[in-house]
């Protein structure tokens, strides 16, 4: 398994780290939409580990509290051997202080964490969602006595805006609070809307991605054909309004793309769906999940290998949009990326460079 830094802090994280959501299976269907219990939970740690895959992404919202309580479980005994990055800031409840990012509730839920988890610190602490609600000083500085108290060692984000972000880490870099080091967000070769401001703003800041649904929200399993039903049992026929929106026409073309390189690597739609992932500038790691051995397995084996230049340009092509204002090509920053290409103004509608760092760039740009 291969290492990279998570962004430009000195700790290093697996390529694929493992999510925890389905762990659980209590709450509401967004909270829920697994049934792992501890037996299993650790038989897929145990997978996990023998690969290489060290890191643990969870979060108090999955399964209101037992995805967490699982995950410790599983862990039991090893927790030397395994990084934990959680989650908070989503409702828990209906009480005022059972949302959001204020000191009081990142206090609660930190301790709260600690406990399901059965350990003394989490190596990553992120706040789920931006609290507008909150004042960031107020966020940052909670997160600072956290960090001096040891009882979380780094912070991120997830589902930030670019000038969420850009705004948190401006304030914690004027008043020396801990600046986030991640951002957990949405990615996928059907959904590559990270790519027009927060990479960037990732290289530029040493935000390193943390990559979550890689597979589109599930449509990237190999198992939906064009013109064919949802398959038997795809999580698709429940939770499709929950996830980020796609046009079937693009969808097809995609898998088309990959269902062709598949066929030529003799990998799977998911492999190569996670491989082209992987080689993605400021993605430190892909968070991949399972329900099974099986799946696990599978999704294992995205990485040791490599897609040749001439297919990650095929998926680039077939995966490309036309950005959105002010980034649409050939005006605003997209001209300017095409006119001056740089690693901190990439042009996402050209191929990908072979293996470019994740961190590098970040690091070579704030020094």
């Amino acid at each position: 398994m291969e290492y990279r830094q998570l962004g430009a802090s000195g700790l290093k994280v697996p390529a694929l780290s493992f999510g925890a959501g389905t762990f659980g299976g209590q709450g509401p269907l967004f909270g829920a939409w697994g049934n792992t219990d501890a037996q299993e939970a650790r038989r897929l740690v145990d997978i996990c580990l023998d690969a290489g895959i060290s890191m643990f992404d969870t979060a108090d919202v999955y399964s209101a509290g037992a995805s967490e309580e699982v995950l410790g479980q599983a862990i039991k005994g090893r927790r030397d051997a395994v990084l934990l990055s959680t989650k908070t800031s989503l409702p828990m409840g209906d009480g005022p202080q059972d949302a959001g990012s204020s000191r009081s509730r990142l206090i609660r839920a930190t301790e709260d964490a600690l406990r399901r988890l059965g350990t003394d610190h989490v190596d990553l602490f992120q706040m789920h969602a931006f609290d507008a609600g909150t004042p960031v000083d107020e966020v940052l500085s909670a997160l600072d006595q956290l960090v001096r108290a040891g009882k979380i060692r780094y912070v991120g984000v997830s589902n930030f805006s670019g000038w969420q972000l850009m705004k948190s880490l401006a304030t914690a870099e004027r008043h020396g609070y801990p600046r986030y080091v991640a951002h957990q967000v949405y990615y996928s070769l059907v959904g590559r809307d990270y790519e027009w401001e927060l990479l960037p703003l990732g290289l530029d800041q040493g935000v390193g991605a943390m990559v979550w649904s890689p597979l589109g929200w599930g449509r990237l399993t190999g198992k939906l054909r064009r013109g064919g039903p949802l398959p038997e049992g795809s999580r698709l026929h429940r939770t499709a309004d929950f996830g980020p929106p796609v046009d079937d026409d693009h969808l097809f073309r995609v898998i088309d793309a990959l269902e062709g390189i598949a066929e030529e690597t003799g990998r799977t739609v998911p492999q190569v769906a996670i491989n082209w992932l992987l080689r993605r500038p400021t993605v430190s790691s892909v968070i991949i999940g399972a329900r099974d051995e099986v799946q696990l397995l599978q999704n294992i084996g995205a990485v040791g290998w490599e897609l040749a230049p001439e297919q990650v340009a095929r998926l680039d092509a077939a995966s490309a949009k036309v950005a959105p204002y002010p980034y649409f090509p050939y005006e605003r920053q997209e001209g300017f990326a095409r006119l001056n290409p740089s690693p901190l103004n990439p042009s996402p509608l050209t191929p990908s460079p072979p293996n470019p760092s994740p961190l590098n760039p970040a690091r070579l740009a704030r020094r």
